[in-house]
């Protein structure tokens, strides 16, 4: 089963250049979890035959909104957090509003996993979103995904805004304290890792310079100066069926590259 996951920062744009269309007949995924689509459905001419699809549009036009492409028909599928999961916290209706109308999650159900495909909130230049991220979806989203772990293992995926160490970014020093390098960000993905879900890639790739995202200033992607805040992670139980993990840098049409990882039947 390969899964992969690409925060795509506009399908619309990546179509009419036909780097989807040619990523999905090299790669052939399995599932492939889709982030930033800003679009609706409608809006997009696009016909994957054998692909089943499942959308999670944000109510704001051209913005956020998720997708899944299954070649299976998953059992179910919940977009958003569910109304009755985020009435737990004290902050429901924003919850309910940033995973539901700004279309950041879908939870598509398998035989023997779920496959969840995120994209989470980002803290903004000036950090006003931090205190949302920090005290209300990080710990929401890993409370959501231990739930499902409950039933069956979990595979997570998608663009979450945080470079987790120093080896996640190419210049760590200067970009510290800053969106996506703060401690309370990096504290929010350790704890992802504290709950026992597996950074895969880091399974089969140590070190620095494996990166998913560049800006658009300098040259930043052809000098590989980046960070690594897209990420395929797994329940514990999934982690021998894990045969690989990759980054694919050399795939076109946004400025995030899909990430993937192949589990064994």
């Amino acid at each position: 089963m390969r899964i992969y996951s690409w925060n795509v920062n506009g399908i619309r744009a990546v179509l009419k250049k036909g780097l989807f269309q040619s990523f999905m007949e090299t790669h052939r995924p399995d599932v492939l979890c889709l982030q930033e689509t800003k679009a609706e459905r409608g809006q997009i001419e696009i016909d994957l035959a054998g692909y089943h699809e499942y959308w999670n549009s944000a109510v704001k036009k051209g913005y956020s909104g998720t997708a899944i492409f299954s070649k299976a028909e998953p059992l179910s599928v919940i977009n958003g957090f569910p109304r009755v999961f985020a009435e737990r916290f004290k902050f429901a209706d924003e919850l309910e509003r940033d995973s539901s109308e700004e279309g950041r999650v879908i939870t598509a159900e398998f035989p023997k996993l779920y496959v969840v495909t995120v994209y989470t909130p980002n803290a903004k230049d000036d950090l006003s979103r931090l205190a949302l991220r920090h005290r209300q979806w990080d710990p929401a989203f890993l409370l959501y995904c231990k739930q499902l772990e409950r039933r069956k293992p979990v595979v997570f995926c998608g663009d979450l805004n945080v470079a987790h160490t120093e080896l996640d970014l190419a210049n760590p020093g200067p970009n510290r304290g800053k969106k996506g390098f703060t401690d309370e960000e990096r504290a929010g993905f350790q704890n992802l890792i504290d709950a026992g879900f597996i950074d895969t890639l880091r399974l089969y790739k140590q070190g620095k310079g494996y990166y998913t995202w560049w800006s658009h200033f300098a040259n930043s992607r052809a000098r590989n100066v980046g960070w690594r805040i897209d990420y395929v992670l797994v329940s514990p139980q999934l982690r021998s069926a894990v045969t690989a993990a990759e980054i694919h840098p050399e795939v076109m049409g946004s400025d995030h590259c899909p990430v993937s990882i192949t589990l064994a039947a």
